[in-house]
């Protein structure tokens, strides 16, 4: 058996553009997985393989690896950046032990690094911090560390501090054991060598020292107290602590470098080696029941418990279908037959195999703590548990954002229908943050997702890879409907035609609820006016109606509806009758409760350059988006905003004219507010114009 403590499984994740491939490219040149490092911005590296992903030189799939260090096994996970991609970043972080933040040292602390770094915080992945980019024009390491401090509210412990900046950038200082490590120009990670700190940084780097020291002793009493005393603790107690503090989440060792230039990254791969978790000292997976409740079980990480597994991926490829599967404790071995406790099915393991991006090396087995793919699994899709079919279990879940904005698209020849049927099916199963209707009585089909660039890419897979000509329309907005007035009202259902008869009556209060509830139901009916049976029934016959509100056909959400009288008959009542009377009762007492429109608004974040800033300022404004903060920078301003997403499609075009392509923005779904008048008006009459039409 493999041993679990030597094994590590990493992700990188950072705002787009912060270095996570380059970083990457850099770990598998120095494990000796690839010999020549590819380039991100010459379409060339190893994880970004999609058509899509070297052309635009973004991540659009994590993609997964597998390398060596240090006797080290380590599975890496190189994630999208980008914030209409976020579920590829959280998916990997649920299966993942401990992860690697990647900042800009020009750009700081970016919001897709937020949002990410909150995800890793739910997550309760441990971290190190890497400072990318210090060679570049404004890099400054100090100014990161800061941002890390008050945009993040984490505590960095830093490791290396660099020696020079920008052009001057040569290497770094290793505050632990005070040594300098100095790269030559030729480029090449091995050609550096350990000297003395200069002199110039000594003192900072004693200073650094102190502060580390005193950071990690505050893990081990018996420690904090001798070095208290001026004691100073050895170097594998203080590697010890480190480790203990940044499994704990105290504070995230920051280390500093350049990827793209190969400086400081060794440090790094010693870090996660170092200070990192093995799959055995993470908080093991809670099971869940089939409601999605925590049972008060874990799975325990061993190969010598009963086989469980979490399928967080699916992937199309030249060979098939692929599951990505963290396994979380046994021995998975080809020809096995696995539950899988989600759809109750049983599935054979036919070919399972160990990624490098998209080449992959055959296996005949796997173990707790592997992250593997399987080939060829039919009914599996992200999220779904897999386990041992005599030790039956549910991992917990996971739970994705609901996508914003949707395009109307259709093929542009006949026989493209099918194709277009096929195709998209393989694309859902990959991306649960990709949804798909199809409009009934137009026949189009409705893609919906999480922005522009989501889509945009969708639209391109479908085109090239799979050969299907769309016909796109303009994007729609997920407008919803609530409600901003109680109503006190009564419904009878009477139905009295040969045989038995019908008869429901229910008297009912209808409140707004607080933003975000979505429905909320209760009963406080006393003395059985309608017998505790019929409940669900009203419920069942209130929420159905929830999905088509009454003003324009859009869902309806942060409704309370109380049930608090009624009547029955003894024989013609049913939970039949009582779902018809709430349904009756819903499209009687809404339009009386003063029905609204609400729009999502959009968490907007601007980087310009400063004398572009009133510009830009003025448009956001123009665009009903309320200004939140902007934060000067070295090279330019950050504005935050939150702007109606009906406002912002094809804002990046307009941003780049402004300011002479230079600005760069990122956004995601924040929350609903109530549309103003004339645009309800306008959204009201297009839906209805819609409707005619059909």
């Amino acid at each position: 058996m493999a041993d679990l403590s030597k094994y590590r499984n990493i992700g990188i994740f950072a705002h787009v553009d912060a270095g996570k491939t380059t970083t990457t490219e850099r770990i598998l040149k120095l494990t000796g997985k690839i010999h020549k490092t590819g380039e991100v911005h010459d379409g060339e590296s190893t994880t970004d393989f999609m058509e899509q992903e070297a052309e635009r030189g973004i991540t659009i799939q994590s993609a997964a690896t597998t390398c060596f260090w240090k006797d080290h096994r380590m599975n890496i996970i190189d994630t999208p950046g980008h914030v209409d991609f976020t579920v590829e970043v959280y998916r990997s972080l649920k299966v993942l032990d401990g992860g690697v933040g990647v900042f800009c040292g020009s750009g700081g602390v970016e919001p897709q690094s937020e949002t990410n770094w909150r995800y890793a915080n739910e997550s309760e992945v441990a971290r190190l911090i890497f400072v990318n980019k210090l060679d570049r024009m404004g890099a400054d390491f100090y100014r990161v560390v800061d941002q890390v401090k008050n945009v993040l509210g984490a505590n960095p412990l830093v490791m290396t501090l660099p020696i020079g900046i920008e052009d001057d950038f040569v290497g770094v200082v290793d505050v632990l054991e005070q040594k300098a490590y100095i790269w030559d120009d030729t480029g090449l990670p091995e050609n550096y060598e350990v000297q003395d700190i200069p002199a110039d940084l000594a003192d900072k780097a004693a200073e650094y020292r102190e502060m580390l020291i005193e950071t990690a002793v505050e893990q081990d009493d018996d420690l904090m107290e001798a070095y208290l005393e001026g004691e100073e603790p050895s170097m594998e107690d203080i590697k010890r602590c480190i480790r203990k503090g940044t499994n704990e989440l105290a504070f995230f060792p920051t280390y500093c470098g350049s990827a793209f230039k190969n400086k400081g990254v060794q440090n790094v791969l010693d870090a996660v080696v170092d200070y990192l978790p093995s799959p055995t000292e993470v908080k093991p997976q809670p099971l869940t029941d089939e409601e999605g409740e925590e049972t008060g079980e874990v799975a325990i990480v061993s190969a010598d418990e009963p086989l469980r597994a979490l399928a967080f991926k699916i992937m199309d490829d030249r060979f098939g279908a692929l599951t990505f599967i963290r396994i979380y404790s046994g021995v998975l071995n080809k020809g096995d037959t696995v539950l899988n406790s989600y759809t109750g099915k049983t599935e054979r393991i036919g070919r399972m195999v160990e990624m490098h991006a998209d080449e992959r090396t055959e296996l005949d087995k796997a173990q707790a703590g592997d992250i593997i793919a399987v080939v060829g699994m039919k009914n599996v899709q992200t999220g779904h548990t897999l386990c041992d079919p005599n030790n039956a279990c549910t991992l917990e879940p996971m739970v994705f954002p609901e996508p914003v904005i949707s395009i109307a698209v259709k093929p542009k020849d006949k026989g493209g229908s099918e194709k277009m049927g096929i195709a998209i099916g393989k694309m859902v199963a990959e991306d649960p943050s990709f949804v798909v209707e199809s409009d009934e009585e137009t026949g189009e089909t409705i893609l919906k997702g999480m922005g522009e660039l989501h889509l945009d890419i969708k639209v391109d897979i479908l085109k090239r890879t799979y050969g299907v000509e769309l016909e796109v329309g303009k994007p729609q907005v997920a407008y919803r409907e609530t409600i901003t007035q109680p109503i006190e009202d009564s419904y009878t259902h009477k139905k009295q035609s040969g045989g038995s008869g019908q008869f429901g009556k229910i008297d009912y209060r209808i409140k707004p609820g607080e933003p975000g509830t979505g429905f909320e139901f209760k009963s406080s009916v006393v003395g059985g006016n309608v017998p505790r049976e019929f409940w669900p029934a009203v419920e069942k016959g209130f929420k159905s109606m929830m999905e088509e509100g009454v003003l324009a056909g859009f869902p309806v959400q942060d409704v309370e509806i109380e049930l608090f009288d009624g009547g029955f008959h003894a024989v013609d009542s049913s939970a039949v009758a009582f779902e018809i009377a709430a349904k009756g009762a819903f499209r009687q007492s809404i339009p009386k409760a003063a029905p609204q429109l609400i729009e999502p608004i959009m968490k907007v974040d601007v980087f310009t350059p400063e004398d572009h800033v009133g510009d830009v300022i003025g448009d956001l404004n123009r665009r009903r988006g309320m200004i939140k903060s902007q934060e000067a920078g070295v090279t330019g301003v950050r504005i935050k905003a939150d702007v109606p997403l009906s406002e912002m499609f094809g804002y990046i075009g307009h941003l780049r004219t402004m300011t002479s392509g230079r600005g760069q923005f990122s956004m995601e779904f924040s929350h609903y507010l109530p549309c103003p008048n004339s645009v309800a008006e306008e959204v009201i009459a297009e839906v209805k114009e819609r409707n005619e039409k059909k």
